[in-house]
């Protein structure tokens, strides 16, 4: 281990890294807003044809499916190109994106347009989101690494308590518009502290040959350079082999099954993070309780989640993120099938904060995992390759959630369906390999950490 990495940040390192963390989590407490807020209003949008036509719960679940194959679009596309033009341009652009579509959707007055902008906003979200993991890892000390993905990725389940709080306030989700036109807040509040305080990453600058650059915000932000960074695939010389960035990166022997796997856990996780969110509501209304009762289910998922996602991301920094994950999957299984009984309030309650920690706590730590698994060259790919794929969970969940609730199937059967996801996502998850060290130090241990690769346990 280098004297470096074993150095503590200076005081202007902290401070660029408190802001990342900040503005990352900020922002991404929008996309967990944009993702809750349908599941709290759905259920008003299928009693009152007046607001945007006639709904079904199957079109109901379609329209939740459309903001997320706009999320996957827009990961996919950020990680084309975000490891070659950058974080911060890429971030910069999610967050005025997005905020637009949330503002056009609560123009809405039709299922089409309704359906057309959610697929709009998804596409800034996703980028946003694919972008987040890279920067902050690219910033923060190895030592804590994953609490700062943590804390960041913590701002999606904050952000379904926040629409889950609004929505009680305005009428049980029943009051819609002022919901969305909420969203749209980030355009005049966190975007212009974003252009003022967010740096470009000094390691991606190193990594596209631009050294000058990189040594110049490195002495701005603080962020400590090596002497050497991993060299440009263009300017190789010495013979050895050259590493791809962006998607080619990833289709190398050195990444291909590891993406696979990370990727259907991402999926797992998302298509649990959505289809509950979107459909546990109904699921309990089904049960006998009534509106308000089924949003404070959902506070509850989303709130657990955040504390349970940060207790677990702090001890993923010491022990590795394989074994929590699976657990924490597993966990979500237990959880999810216990749902199913008849319990008192206080139990069922708990259950469903336990399921909130195993499902959406856990796509937490999968983002964390997923941004400290790969190099510098490949890292917005990896990222967005996670994201993106897993949206195809996102959403398999919404339209799966309405196609049973469609041909009758009880909330019993789907609780228990949900189960088996959990489960297929513990055994995915022990199945991840551990990075190889080739070229460039791992980006479990980046180079200019200078610290061997953790064991992924």
């Amino acid at each position: 281990m280098s004297s470096s990495a074993l150095a503590a940040p200076s005081q202007r390192q902290r401070t660029t890294l408190a802001w990342v963390v900040a503005l990352g989590a900020a922002a991404l407490t929008f996309d967990g807003y944009d993702l809750v807020v349908y599941g709290t209003v759905v259920s008003g949008l299928l009693r009152d044809p007046s607001q945007i036509g006639q709904l079904d719960p199957t079109t109901a679940g379609a329209l939740g499916s459309y903001a997320l194959i706009g999320v996957m679009v827009g990961a996919l596309a950020s990680g084309a190109i975000g490891d070659f033009v950058g974080r911060r341009k890429v971030m910069l652009l999610a967050l005025a994106w997005f905020s637009v579509g949330m503002a056009a959707t609560a123009l809405t007055t039709s299922v089409t347009l309704f359906g057309a902008f959610r697929f709009f906003t998804g596409i800034g979200v996703g980028a946003l989101v694919a972008t987040a993991g890279a920067i902050v890892a690219e910033f923060a000390p190895r030592n804590r690494r994953n609490l700062c993905n943590a804390i960041v990725y913590s701002g999606v389940p904050a952000g379904g308590v926040l629409a889950s709080l609004l929505a009680l306030g305005f009428g049980n989700g029943l009051d819609w518009r002022p919901l969305f036109w909420i969203g749209s807040v980030p355009l005049v509040t966190i975007l212009p502290l974003a252009l003022a305080k967010l740096p470009e990453s000094p390691m991606w600058l190193l990594s596209r040959g631009r050294r000058e650059e990189a040594e110049e915000l490195s002495r701005r932000t603080g962020v400590v350079l090596p002497a050497t960074g991993p060299t440009p695939a263009a300017t190789r010389t010495d013979g050895a082999p050259r590493e791809r960035a962006g998607f080619a990166g990833l289709a190398t022997r050195r990444f291909a099954l590891p993406t696979a796997l990370l990727g259907l856990m991402s999926f797992a996780g998302l298509l649990l993070t959505y289809g509950l969110n979107t459909w546990l509501p109904e699921i309990m209304g089904q049960y006998g309780f009534g509106k308000a009762y089924s949003l404070t289910f959902l506070l509850v998922l989303n709130a657990a989640a955040i504390v349970g996602g940060l207790v677990a991301a702090a001890t993923v920094d010491r022990t590795g993120p394989k074994r929590i994950i699976a657990s924490t999957f597993a966990l979500a299984a237990v959880a999810l099938v216990l749902l199913t009984f008849h319990m008192p309030f206080a139990v069922l309650l708990t259950a469903v904060g336990v399921a909130g920690v195993g499902t959406i706590g856990t796509q937490v730590l999968v983002y964390g995992f997923v941004s400290n698994f790969y190099t510098t060259q490949t890292r917005a790919a990896g990222v967005a390759w996670c994201a993106g794929f897993g949206r195809l969970g996102g959403i398999l969940g919404p339209l799966a959630g309405g196609l049973l609730l469609s041909a009758g199937v009880t909330g019993q059967a789907a609780f228990w369906i949900f189960a088996v996801v959990a489960l297929l996502g513990a055994i995915v998850t022990a199945l991840v390999p551990r990075p190889a060290a080739h070229g460039e130090a791992p980006a479990a241990a980046p180079a200019h950490d200078g610290e061997a690769e953790p064991a992924l346990r």
